[in-house]
């Protein structure tokens, strides 16, 4: 059986919620190991009102602090960031198979005197590697070529050579047949009329890309507005909301986060903290039951 090591994300938000509440389930799949220390995660538990699974393995992670449900905390920031780090470090080691993340908060970490905005970020520094963002439910998987960057800024970024790497990595980490181009522009450009980028960069990346695999993976570039109304499929968007809008829209619940292209399989939960439904026991788990079954599924 996989032996999974889980960060914790942020104790002040929904996170342990989930841990808990999932664990029976999860165990069946996967052997799991939660990166906390026994005395937060009696804290936390105690709050829940929810009884510690006996077989709930843990990774100690140093540290101890009041969980403030629902708050911005740099103490909880500061502990998510331990957790994950510890995390990736039993992955390295082959301590562990694969890693699942339970969502931090970017303020946190930032009052925790972080520099990352979030888990990829961090991926891309410790293995040097260009990481791809990938969301989605097997129904529908969405990969973003531009994520966290101001919308002003992507434009300068759709160039060809970029984009060849990028679908050449893709390719390489998920073996997906039909890839989905978007485009940037409304109507795909309209053949130039509301912008060039699809004639001077996508689709010449394209077919340059289909060239070098000697297959035709990749199609497009695609009118965004039209991608997604089949509801299914495999595509890169061009930045993070022309993807992610429509995904959450249709899957909210179900979808999950996956790194490619690193030496390990990273996935995680496609939600925050949720600190408004903090420690209330209605979180749902579908998402992080996912992340699992992707793990599961795809870790070879």
């Amino acid at each position: 059986m996989q032996k999974v090591a889980i960060s914790i994300g942020d104790l002040n938000g929904i996170g342990i919620e989930i841990a808990l509440k999932s664990h029976d389930t999860i165990k069946q799949w996967i052997k799991p190991v939660y990166c906390i220390n026994k005395k937060m995660l009696e804290k936390a538990a105690k709050l829940l009102n929810y009884k510690i699974p006996d077989d709930f393995e843990i990774f100690e992670i140093d540290g101890e602090f009041k969980i403030n449900p629902g708050q911005i905390d740099k103490n909880a920031g500061k502990y998510s960031f331990e957790s994950f780090m510890a995390a990736i470090e039993l992955a390295k080691q082959n301590k562990a198979d694969a890693i699942c993340t339970l969502p931090i908060n970017k303020e946190s970490w930032n009052k925790a005197g972080i520099k990352y905005k979030g888990h990829t970020e961090v991926l891309r520094d410790i293995f040097k590697k260009e990481a791809i963002m990938m969301l989605g439910c097997e129904k529908l998987y969405v990969a973003l070529f531009t994520e966290h960057i101001p919308l002003k800024e992507v434009p300068k970024k759709i160039k060809k050579e970029k984009l060849i790497q990028f679908f050449l990595d893709f390719y390489r980490s998920t073996g997906f047949e039909k890839v989905g181009v978007l485009g940037l522009n409304p109507h795909a450009g309209d053949g130039g009329v509301l912008g060039d980028e699809e004639i001077k960069e996508i689709l010449p990346a394209i077919i340059e890309t289909n060239e070098m695999l000697n297959k035709e993976i990749f199609y497009g570039p695609l009118v965004p507005d039209i991608a997604f109304t089949s509801k299914k499929g495999r595509f890169i968007a061009m930045y993070h909301d022309q993807g992610l809008a429509p995904l959450k829209a249709l899957y909210f619940d179900e979808s999950i986060n996956v790194s490619l292209n690193l030496p390990i399989l990273r996935t995680s939960v496609d939600h925050g903290t949720a600190f408004d439904i903090a420690y209330k026991g209605i979180a749902k788990t579908k998402s992080y039951e996912n992340a699992i079954k992707f793990i599961l599924k795809h870790k070879n």
